[in-house]
């Protein structure tokens, strides 16, 4: 038995064949690729997800490093490109689709289209706000995040259903331009966003 192999017997013998193959049939779209995005990436891929596409326009930085899945030698590759390759070690068998560029409104359709959820993972309240809008209209089940700076007081991190396809996560106060995105509180954040999406496939929703 090779390792991808033994990695997926173990998955199957968590959570079962019928609900291992449906998590394989599901295409999850990343719209950003930093310390949200690049996160719950590689909590998908860890549960299962096989299907994913990265959308980002950013270049890996020093900076990046302490909340960001990105290690020091990929300083300066393109984020999408350095995501892809830290997958990968994870499960060699993904189909990871890479789309180096800024998402705009005339491009969220296009972009997400073969999408069945998408994690919103942007940066700028306006970004996230255009992204989200577009999406519902699109009837994606999309999963953000709102509040999530600084650090302590994690337990304020929590799930806010706002309607059947669409879920908000934070602690809707925390800007970060104020407290700055910290590795646990951007971590469980990003942890939360794979749960829900895992939660959804898996009910069958």
């Amino acid at each position: 038995m090779t390792i991808i192999e033994a990695f997926h017997e173990h998955l199957i013998g968590k959570i079962g064949r019928e609900k291992f193959d449906r998590l394989r049939t599901i295409r999850v779209g990343i719209a950003g690729a930093g310390g949200l995005g690049s996160n719950c990436a590689a909590h998908l891929v860890r549960v299962g997800f096989r299907s994913l596409k990265l959308v980002d326009f950013d270049v890996v930085e020093a900076g990046n490093l302490d909340r960001q899945f990105y290690f020091a030698d990929q300083v300066g590759m393109r984020k999408v490109e350095a995501l892809r390759q830290n997958l990968l070690r994870i499960a060699s068998d993904l189909e990871l689709e890479i789309e180096d560029r800024k998402i705009e409104k005339d491009s969220v359709g296009a972009l997400f289209s073969d999408c069945a959820v998408v994690a919103e993972c942007l940066d700028r309240p306006e970004d996230k706000s255009l992204l989200v809008s577009e999406l519902l209209m699109l009837k994606k089940f999309v999963v953000a995040v709102s509040g999530l700076g600084g650090y302590g007081s994690s337990d304020a991190i929590r799930l806010h259903p706002v309607r059947e396809n669409f879920v908000l996560i934070g602690d809707l106060q925390s800007d970060i331009a104020f407290r700055p995105a910290i590795s646990p509180r951007v971590s469980i954040a990003a942890a939360k966003q794979a749960d829900v999406i895992l939660e959804h496939v898996l009910s069958g929703d």
